[in-house]
């Protein structure tokens, strides 16, 4: 069985000139023939080299791996069941699916509250963030999620100032902020402001804090799509060299006169970014942790990779240690900038593994008596079946899921939905609901009146769309846990799943599908 797919991707923008005769070791066709003008990834690499390392085009897309994992969350079902209730009163009248509390309280003090148990972790400096930015902090601020200002906002902005290496101002980072606290609404929700090694070195936490008022803040290890720094493409000269000059590794190095002759010529047209990786140590967090807190942090996150299971476990144990709020886990496979192809599909842990791990792990401390922060989990979530079994497979430490892919997708629908809604060029597969947003998106009449009709029509549509989305997956998620006899996120549990095949069960510890209330039923059975 082959788990991978090699030297043909949509996302690279290739393919074979052979389709149906591929060798599978290679992804080569099965005759390479000389002639061929290289439509293969190979073929492609021998004229574009580097450039064919992430996939295309860049700052217009998300990605995800195509690599198919021997286990994920489809090889697990949902388990309910015809008695009891577990939140509410046993009774068909009141345990009803709309009476499902999804809402989730975390932090040292449960002071973050969020109406719906997921936020979106960690987009930042790409322009695909950037120009989708006034959906996702609207539409999450209005649903009363979480939504992380992600790694390098600051040094990629053109408009902000420094001072002996400090951020003195940005415009970016202060718009970001603002979309979303200005739609903010009785508490709920929270936008956190995330710092990668790049950005700590320009102390970004320091001046969200005591500039912008943040109170919930974020050091990321790293993601699920890669396992080195932040990489973004850079089509502009002056641009490029503006990053160099502000510490960042830029390729080729935009102030080479040769590079720049290059690069007026056309041989290539985008520059490199990268961030740098960082090297952790117990020493250096826990500086980092106690200078957050003199500068005034209220609440303190952590996001980590797809990485070993011994950084795994670093992560849990250093957010014990020093009490921080939240631990968001981040499974391979995912991302949402620049990751290289190869190394989206080939490296680290899958979402099962990792999440059984997380589990496992947070477990071992608790039987100790250890604090432990509320953990999320991330892992290529798009639908309400997903959360709920993530939910459960993590219980009770896992008390939201991560998203990204998924909330950018429903924003950027929006947004171009709306935007042939002023063209008046409504397309025929959407145009059968309508040709206004009350129309077409079924939220509106609850928008319009919870707004009202002023505020509502300068609502984007990509804020619309995304609150939209959020507001199916809610009612999806409500009807499962009520199947499940769950009125409430806390009532969640492992017991709540089944594993489909032994493999998977000896993965996670769930009981395989077969196993599931053996002696139960038993005792049932002999009345």
């Amino acid at each position: 069985m082959s788990f991978s797919r090699i030297n043909t991707s949509s996302a690279t923008l290739t393919k074979n000139r052979t389709e149906e005769s591929i060798t599978p070791s290679s992804g080569m066709c099965v005759t390479c023939i000389d002639g061929c003008i290289g439509m293969c990834e190979i073929g492609k690499s021998a004229y574009r080299g580097h450039e064919v390392i992430y996939p295309q085009p860049f700052g217009v897309i998300t990605t995800a791996a195509e690599k198919s994992y021997p286990v994920d969350y489809s090889h697990f079902n949902i388990m309910g069941t015809a008695a009891g209730a577990y939140g509410i009163e046993a009774d068909s009248d009141k345990a009803i699916f709309p009476a499902v509390n999804l809402e989730v309280a975390i932090g040292h003090d449960q002071g973050i509250k969020f109406r719906l148990p997921w936020l979106i972790s960690g987009i930042g400096s790409t322009n695909i963030a950037k120009n989708n930015w006034e959906g996702l902090a609207i539409g999450s601020a209005l649903a009363g999620t979480g939504l992380t200002i992600g790694e390098n906002v600051v040094g990629m902005d053109p408009e902000a100032t420094f001072k002996k290496g400090n951020i003195v101002d940005t415009v970016d980072l202060k718009r970001r902020v603002k979309l979303y606290t200005d739609y903010q609404k009785d508490g709920y929700g929270a936008i956190i402001v995330q710092a990668n090694l790049e950005d700590c070195r320009l102390k970004v936490h320091q001046y969200a804090i005591e500039k912008l008022g943040v109170k919930c803040v974020e050091l990321k290890w790293g993601q699920g799509a890669k396992d080195i720094g932040g990489e973004v493409k850079i089509k502009d000269l002056k641009r490029a060299q503006m990053l160099q000059d502000r510490g960042y590794i830029v390729i080729p190095n935009p102030h080479d006169p040769n590079v720049i002759k290059a690069f007026e010529r056309g041989t290539f047209k985008e520059f490199e970014r990268h961030s740098r990786v960082g090297m952790v140590t117990e020493e250096g967090f826990a500086a980092t942790i106690e200078g957050l807190r003199k500068a005034g942090a209220k609440y303190i996150f952590l996001k980590t990779g797809a990485y070993r299971p011994v950084d795994l476990a670093r992560a849990i144990a250093f957010a014990s240690k020093y009490k921080l709020d939240l631990l968001t886990v981040d499974a391979a496979g995912g991302g949402t900038g620049m990751s290289p192809w190869r190394m989206m599909n080939e490296w680290g842990i899958p979402p099962v593994e990792l999440h059984t791990l997380t589990y496992q792990y947070a477990k071992h401390l608790a039987e100790r008596g250890k604090y432990l922060p509320a953990i999320s989990v991330n892992g290529g979530f798009t639908f309400e079946d997903q959360i709920f079994k993530a939910l459960s497979m993590g219980a009770p430490f896992v008390k939201m899921v991560g998203m990204a892919r998924a909330p950018i997708a429903a924003a950027m629908v929006g947004k171009t939905i709306g935007q042939t809604i002023e063209a008046q060029q409504v397309p025929v597969y959407i145009e059968r609901f309508g040709n206004s947003k009350d129309e077409i998106f079924v939220t509106a009449g609850e928008l319009r009146h919870e707004l009202g009709n002023k505020e509502f029509e300068r609502l984007p549509t990509g804020a619309i769309g995304l609150y939209t989305y959020y507001e199916r997956l809610a009612q999806g998620l409500r009807q499962l846990m009520a199947g499940s006899r769950k009125f409430a996120l806390q009532y969640m549990s492992r017991n709540d799943l089944a594993a489909l095949t032994p493999e998977a069960a000896r993965i996670s510890g769930i009981n395989y599908i077969m196993d599931v209330d053996k002696e139960e039923a038993a005792k049932i059975l002999d009345f």
